[in-house]
């Protein structure tokens, strides 16, 4: 057996055998100054960024290893990162059951990123006022930027996170203001503040929040001006865009029992009382992409030598929106909702029916390849080919519809706003063509419903909007006659949710339609799908 801990350069045979790949370099020899930060500590960055700095801490391209800011669960960093030395097993699985272990070591420090670890908070506060940090890097998920309501207000937390200003802040945006107060405060240096979570804009909406909470302490008096030109100079601070692909979910079961096979002794998985799921080890698919808006006032690693594609903030804009609005996110989004009224409980055993297979080619061949932009760097077609052959299929990748459904309400403006804009925008096309993507938004506001197509009960997966949206679709019951218009009208109108009142492009009546059909009896959500397809489903190669 073989732990994680273990020593991997004086024991490597140890780790060979039980198949894993293990570093050359020692982290704790790599002792410069941290030049990349990177906040989120989750599967993810442990799957995906943590393996680019391991290519650059072993090609010499780095000289430091990477500083994991967790701000969601503090067991993470106890219980993951410090338990096994900050180490991570990245575990690659392959359609044909071949998994590839590879141990990193690249992290050289975690934190839990929170005024009341006051050592923690210290030591970040301490990098973020040397000149030598480059990058800082977030994979926090799309709402651990948002500072507002449905209705455009900030919320309460941070309106009093902007009257208590920088000191003891509680939203994970204020506290990175924060650092970037302290920064300045150290010597104006220079520094990208780089989002690589999975929407559109990402850069551009980090920027708004840091802005937003800055501003309100400059208008408290609480920061110099001076502050604020700092934040808003991109010779001084950047936010560059990204498009970033890798399916990364939660442990899996059929891996850990497959490492303690191996030999491997730390196969455990910790669910924390966070409700976090991770371990030891982290799995992914093999498939990935990371494109990066090459705009870094500090310089950067050679983040091109590990597998990152740079370029101009245009192709990273037709990247973006080529996967999060076109050829990737919107058939998760068709997958979780469908799935989780109709049981299923795995992405890859959802993909194997007939009738969820066809209609993510119907949202993405059909409906959203015409209207996207080639970016070039990744070729739209294959990109789908690749993802509804051989990615989504893949058995060991345990992803599941209820994880995809999280925060769902974050997610529609851009997974369909973005194409239904383009079929506003096209003179030869209109918004009421579409017919697979307005089933899905349907399809969505049924699972508000919280009962599955069989007519039991279900907890939604977490969404902020959940107790603002579920009071109005209630008091629906399954084949009664109701007023569907009474009931969705304050959802379909609101622009926040959908990018566009759907009233008013054309789609709020076809919506209500599929849901009155949805709501007919058990099994109408299956029986409004078939029918679907039978009328509209066009055929694709």
């Amino acid at each position: 057996m073989v732990k994680i801990t273990d020593n991997y350069l004086t024991d490597k045979k140890a780790f060979t055998d039980a198949g894993i790949k293990v570093p050359s370099y020692d982290i704790a020899q790599k002792t410069g100054a941290t030049r990349w930060v990177h906040f989120g500590g989750g599967n993810l960055f442990r799957a995906f960024h943590a393996a680019i700095a391991d290519r650059l801490l072993e090609s010499g391209n780095l000289d430091s290893g990477i500083v994991v800011a967790e701000t969601h669960d503090p067991d993470v960093v106890k219980g993951v990162y410090k338990q096994y030395h900050d180490r991570i097993l990245r575990v690659v699985t392959h359609a044909d059951g071949h998994f590839e272990k590879e141990l990193f070591s690249s992290v050289s420090d975690a934190l839990f990123f929170a005024p009341d670890h006051q050592e923690e908070w210290a030591k970040l506060f301490k990098i973020f006022e040397n000149p030598a940090l480059q990058l800082a890097t977030f994979s926090i998920t799309e709402k651990g930027y948002n500072l507002w309501d449905t209705n455009g207000n900030l919320l309460p937390a941070i309106q009093e996170d902007i009257q208590n200003g920088p000191k003891a802040p509680k939203n994970n945006m204020a506290s990175l203001t924060s650092l970037m107060f302290a920064r300045f405060k150290a010597g104006k240096f220079p520094i990208a503040l780089v989002s690589t979570d999975n929407f559109s804009q990402n850069g551009e909406r980090l920027q708004k929040s840091v802005l937003t909470i800055a501003q309100g302490w400059a208008e408290n008096g609480l920061v110099p001006s001076e502050f604020i030109d700092y934040l808003k100079d991109d010779q001084t601070v950047s936010f560059p865009l990204s498009m970033i692909d890798r399916i990364t979910p939660n442990p899996s079961d059929a891996v850990s029992d497959q490492l303690k096979k191996d030999g491997f002794e730390d196969y455990r998985i910790l669910h924390t009382s966070g409700h976090t799921n991770i371990a030891a080890f982290t799995n992914t698919e093999e498939t990935h992409y990371l494109v990066i808006e090459d705009d870094f006032p500090n310089g950067r690693p050679a983040l091109d030598k590990a597998g990152v594609i740079l370029t101009d903030r245009d192709t990273v804009n037709d990247a973006d929106e080529m996967k999060v609005t076109t050829c990737l996110n919107p058939l998760h989004t068709a997958l979780a909702v469908n799935g989780s009224l109709l049981g299923f409980n795995s992405i890859a055993k959802e993909v194997s029916d007939p009738d969820m297979l066809n209609l993510i080619k119907q949202i993405g061949y059909v409906e959203g390849l015409p209207v996207v932009t080639d970016p070039k760097v990744i070729n739209p077609k294959k990109f789908i080919d690749q993802l509804v052959n051989k990615r989504l299929p893949n058995p060991y990748i345990p992803d599941m519809p209820q994880r995809i459904a999280t925060d769902t309400s974050q997610k529609l403006a851009v997974r369909y706003g973005v194409t239904i804009k383009h079929y506003v925008d096209d003179p030869n096309r209109q918004p009421s063509d579409l017919n697979f993507i307005p089933l899905v938004l349907a399809t969505w506001c049924r699972y508000l419903m919280a009962i599955d197509d069989q007519g039991k009960s279900f907890t939604p997966s977490p969404d902020p909007l959940l107790s603002e949206l579920q009071p109005k679709v209630s008091d629906i019951k399954l084949g009664e006659q109701t007023d569907v218009h009474a009931h969705l009208k304050d959802i379909l109108s609101n622009k926040s949710i959908f990018g566009h009142d759907l009233y008013e492009v054309g789609l709020g009546d076809k919506v209500e339609a599929y849901f009155a059909s949805q709501i007919s009896g058990k099994g109408a959500v299956r029986k409004t799908l078939e029918e679907t397809l039978a009328k509209y489903a066009k055929d694709v190669d």
